[in-house]
C-alpha cells in the first residue's frame, strides 16, 4: 500500500468512527435546569445504535478549573447496551447562591465498543451542555421577556451587553448591521458580557435571538448601539 493510499485509509477510518459515535448515543436535552425546589434533576441517555457504549459523566465549574463542582451524577460510569436507555440523576451537594442562577458544565463522554483490529481508531465523543441551578426563590421566567431588559453598548471594537436580571441569558445569534457577532454565547446574571464586533462595524442596528429553557430559539429582538 502506497503512502497516499495509507493516508486516505486512515482518514476514512477516523471519519467513519466519528460518524458512528455521533449517530449512536442520544442525549435527552440540550441543557439541564435544576429546580431548587427539588432534591435532584435528571437527564436521559439513549443508545439506538447496534453496539454498546461506555458512558462517563461529570460536572465542571464554569471556567473549567480544578475546583470541585457542587454536584454529583449517578451513575458516573456505566455500560449502555444497544437499544437501552439510562436516566442519570444529578444531585446538589454544596451551597449555591439563592438570589440568582448559577451555571456549570455537564460533560457526557461516550466511548463506542469495537473489535480489536489493525489500522482502526476508536473515537470517544464528549458532549458538554449547560447545567443551570435555579433557586427556589426564583420563578420560571420567559427568556423572551428577559431579553427586552438587556442593555447594549459599543466600546471600541467590543459589543457589551449587561444583564440586570437574576437569570442566565443564552444567545442563539447576535448581528450588528446584518453582520454576525462571532462566539456570542451568554451573559450571566447581574454581569456584563463582551464580544468582538464584526470587522468595520462600530455602531448601528442590532438584532439578537435567545434560547429558552427547552433549547428552543425565539423571535429576533431589535436594538441599536
Amino acid at each position: 500500500m502506497t503512502f497516499y493510499r495509507k493516508a486516505l485509509f486512515a482518514t476514512l477510518t477516523v471519519a467513519s468512527a466519528i460518524n458512528v459515535a455521533q449517530a449512536g448515543v442520544v442525549i435527552g436535552g440540550t441543557r439541564v435546569i435544576y429546580d431548587g425546589n427539588k432534591k435532584e434533576s435528571s437527564l436521559s441517555v439513549n443508545n439506538p445504535d447496534t453496539s454498546p457504549y461506555l458512558i462517563q459523566s461529570w460536572v465542571e465549574s464554569p471556567n473549567g478549573g480544578a475546583e470541585k463542582a457542587p454536584f454529583i451524577i449517578t451513575p458516573p460510569l456505566y455500560r449502555l447496551d444497544k437499544g437501552q436507555q439510562n436516566v442519570m440523576r444529578i444531585v446538589r451537594t454544596g451551597n449555591l447562591p439563592e438570589d440568582k442562577e448559577s451555571m456549570y458544565w455537564l460533560n457526557i463522554k461516550s466511548i463506542p465498543s469495537a473489535e480489536r483490529r489493525d489500522n482502526t481508531l476508536q473515537i470517544a465523543i464528549k458532549t458538554r451542555i449547560k447545567l443551570i441551578y435555579r433557586p427556589s426563590a426564583l420563578k420560571s421566567s420567559s427568556a423572551e421577556e428577559l431579553a427586552d431588559k438587556l442593555q447594549w453598548r459599543a466600546a471600541g471594537n467590543e459589543l457589551q451587553v449587561t444583564n440586570p436580571s437574576q437569570y442566565y441569558i443564552n444567545f442563539n445569534e447576535i448581528k450588528v448591521n446584518g453582520a454576525a457577532v462571532e462566539n456570542a454565547t451568554y451573559v450571566a446574571p447581574g454581569a456584563t458580557a463582551r464580544f468582538s464586533l464584526p470587522a468595520s462595524v462600530s455602531h448601528g442596528s442590532l438584532t439578537f435571538k435567545v434560547i429558552n429553557d427547552y433549547g428552543g430559539v425565539g423571535e429576533a429582538h431589535k436594538g441599536t448601539i
